[in-house]
């Protein structure tokens, strides 16, 4: 296993937060080794914890941009090591695209490359904020309800 210098690898991390802010699903999923993992740590009622593969990621990343729009700020990297780990917090100024509704979150992630492709990106994000922002518990449980018909 060999990576790109840490410099490359900060320079593919905040390329991958462009890509969702712009909803460009695809190309942020072409990161990704062909197996690797999205895990989000606190995923809240309703959401997958963990996602393998362009399939599965493709399945719960493509209705992001219909849902979500989010402004992320320049991302903190607390480390980047030439074995491939990277540690990044960094904000995002959120907006609910049924609801209006708005939240900042602060985000941390660590991600895992091997050969410069993602091998497990483990996002820490607070749930909460967004069930507030959909006007609570209750609201988010139905909304996901309509989301799978």
């Amino acid at each position: 296993m060999t990576n790109p210098a840490p410099d490359k690898l900060k320079e593919t991390f905040t390329t991958s937060l462009a890509l969702l802010q712009e909803g460009r699903v695809e190309e942020w999923i072409a990161l990704f080794a062909p197996d690797g993992v999205l895990e989000f740590a606190y995923a809240p009622p309703g959401f997958p914890t963990v996602m393998r593969g362009a399939d599965q990621l493709r399945a719960q990343m493509t209705v992001m941009p219909q849902q979500l729009k989010i402004e992320y700020g320049e991302p903190v990297f607390h480390a980047v090591t030439a074995e491939g780990v990277l540690v990044a917090e960094f904000p995002g100024d959120c907006t609910l695209l049924a609801t209006g509704g708005r939240y900042r979150q602060d985000y941390l992630s660590v991600v895992r490359f091997e050969n410069g492709l993602i091998t497990h990106y483990r996002d820490f994000w607070n749930p909460w904020l967004p069930m507030a922002a959909m006007g609570g518990e209750e609201a988010w449980n139905q909304a996901l309800q309509a989301l799978k018909g």
